[in-house]
């Protein structure tokens, strides 16, 4: 920013914005969205409504909108103004700005061109909720939005459920009960989570617990707000097969040996092999048999 005149130099503006609490904006958002020349934003609406709480003037300035719809159309607009030197500041509806949001192709253009990029950081929220979850955060791994349907949720669950470091998701508030589910299924129930809605709102709740308990907890439910669910990541190296018998046997009480195999090799990231020799020696024990039909009747057939 240009001291004496206040004006911005050159550039394409990433503004973060509240995710909920109007009071969380920063003081250089402000300046930012004070004086740039364009203002673009992913829903024009939400902008203004945010520019009139913070008593900001638009002086004839325009704000246009910037999303997933018009975004093809509109760059090469927004390139040129930039090209010519235009101080151009983009808003996301909430958070920081490409976050799950159509920002991303706009930078990319402008980054191409050479035009300069500046970031004005603020509010995002899979940080908050990351630090209010009670989960590790010395390592995280955001992961957006899941699928929305169940085949390609479990799919991307079990290739995430791998990996040694905390979840983050975003989630629907119409879906939160069959991904919890898929979760469950796929994740193991013994891992820990928080569900954080409505993070600096009024009526922000987060929920703590094992994903079992959370998912029984959600289940049917249709939430109202935004939701951030936190998951605990896989620990660091192949457990010990003795440690996984509690929840093998737990599974066998609704699963057959192979499917609880299944289960647990998706869990807990070991071979299939593996998982199968322990479900199948816990089965017997819990029999007393050497042979196991499960409750499907599956038999003693190998996984490969």
């Amino acid at each position: 920013m240009n001291g004496e005149s206040g004006s911005l130099e050159q550039g394409l503006y990433l503004v973060s914005v509240p995710i909920g609490a109007a009071r969380d904006i920063t003081l250089r958002s402000l300046d930012v969205l004070q004086s740039a020349e364009l203002i673009y934003a992913e829903d024009t609406r939400t902008a203004r409504r945010l520019l009139g709480i913070h008593g900001i003037a638009l002086r004839g300035r325009r704000i246009s909108s910037y999303n997933d719809a018009n975004g093809p159309r509109r760059r090469p607009a927004i390139i040129d103004r930039l090209k010519q030197g235009a101080s151009i500041c983009y808003i996301p509806d909430a958070g920081t700005p490409l976050i799950s949001d159509p920002g991303y192709r706009l930078v990319e253009a402008a980054v191409a061109e050479g035009i300069r990029v500046v970031t004005v950081p603020g509010p995002t929220a899979a940080i908050a909720a990351l630090t209010v979850s009670g989960l590790p955060t010395n390592r995280f791994l955001f992961a957006g939005y899941l699928p929305s349907t169940r085949s390609g949720r479990r799919r991307e669950l079990a290739e995430l459920g791998r990996v040694p470091a905390t979840l983050v998701f975003f989630e629907s508030a119409r879906r939160l009960g069959d991904a919890l589910g898929d979760m469950e299924d796929v994740l193991g129930p013994g891992r820990r989570a928080a569900i954080c809605r409505e993070l600096t709102k009024k009526f922000e709740q987060i929920s703590r617990g094992k994903l079992s308990e959370l998912s029984r907890e959600w289940a049917g439910s249709l939430p109202r707000g935004e939701i951030v669910v936190v998951v605990e990541g896989q620990e660091e190296g192949e457990p010990r097969m003795e440690d996984l018998q509690p929840e093998a046997l737990k599974l066998l009480e609704s699963l057959s040996v192979r499917d609880a195999a299944v289960r647990i090799a998706a869990s807990h990231g070991v071979s299939r092999s593996k998982a199968y020799s322990l479900v199948l020696s816990v089965s017997r024990s819990r029999s007393g048999t050497c042979s196991d039909t499960g409750k499907h009747g599956d038999g003693e057939e190998s996984m490969t």
